[in-house]
């Protein structure tokens, strides 16, 4: 398993390709060789095949726009081909659960489209959030359900340690129940502060890393992606840092 830094976390310095070809310089400095792509300003394939190659970097997943992936399935696969990624991420269902509907909307809306891209040669990856953790009228977790309306070939989970977490689930036995679909995690730690859970650089919150990394490893797990949705403050690229240097002495590279 290779670790990587989500660009998410440091999205404050992705807002043009200028700040985006620095940022990818500064993430390849602390020493990842993997980065997802997310949050980031729109980019030229074939500029973000270059950028990645100068820096050494290979992109293993994005979050991309759900649109395209919905209504260009076979042209987002193309585009992801020209900088050597296979893994197509959307970053979050439409609506967010926020009325049932929005679960049937995304099932019949994205499932013809992730046999495309699969038929292409990518593969669909579903991030999960929090409200997945919660019961549909029929009693099952929405995440149950997602796996069960979509074949393993057709969509992955980037499954959140965090928000499983958050959720109320724990992300060790969610990836060994995803085993097989879980080839991107993301990793973010959970820590409690002034008595409320907060995103925190990984190996400096609670959530029980040793058994994530295990089950992952048993699951087929390529890419431990770092993601700190806030650093409170903090600078991201020194907690990308922090957390790339606390996997390392995990035995993480």
């Amino acid at each position: 398993m290779r670790s990587g830094a989500q660009l998410y976390t440091v999205r404050a310095y992705c807002k043009d390709t200028g700040a985006l070809s620095e940022t990818l310089k500064k993430v390849a400095d602390i020493g990842y060789t993997t980065v997802q792509l997310s949050g980031v300003c729109a980019y030229d394939p074939d500029w973000m095949a270059e950028e990645l190659k100068k820096n050494g970097l290979i992109c293993a997943l994005t979050h991309y726009d759900g649109n395209k992936i919905r209504t260009e399935p076979e042209k987002t696969v193309e585009d992801h081909k020209k900088f050597g990624c296979r893994y197509v991420g959307i970053g979050c269902m439409p609506g967010g659960l926020g009325k049932p509907e929005d679960y049937d909307n995304f099932v019949s809306g994205y499932k013809e489209a992730a046999a495309r891209i699969a038929k292409a040669g990518g593969y669909f990856m579903y991030h999960n959030h929090h409200m997945e953790f919660m019961r549909a009228a029929d009693g099952r977790l929405y995440i149950e359900k997602l796996a069960e309306a979509f074949t393993p070939e057709e969509m992955g989970f980037t499954l959140d340690t965090y928000w499983v977490q958050y959720g109320g689930g724990d992300p060790a036995q969610w990836i060994e129940k995803l085993s097989g679909r879980v080839p991107c995690i993301h990793l973010k730690d959970m820590a409690c502060v002034e008595r409320q859970p907060r995103m925190a650089v990984v190996g400096e919150g609670n959530i029980n890393f040793d058994r994530v990394l295990e089950k992952a490893e048993a699951a087929g797990t390529k890419y431990l992606l770092v993601e700190q949705d806030d650093c409170y403050g903090e600078d991201p690229f020194e907690c990308l840092k922090r957390s790339y240097l606390n996997l390392k002495a995990m035995g993480i590279n």
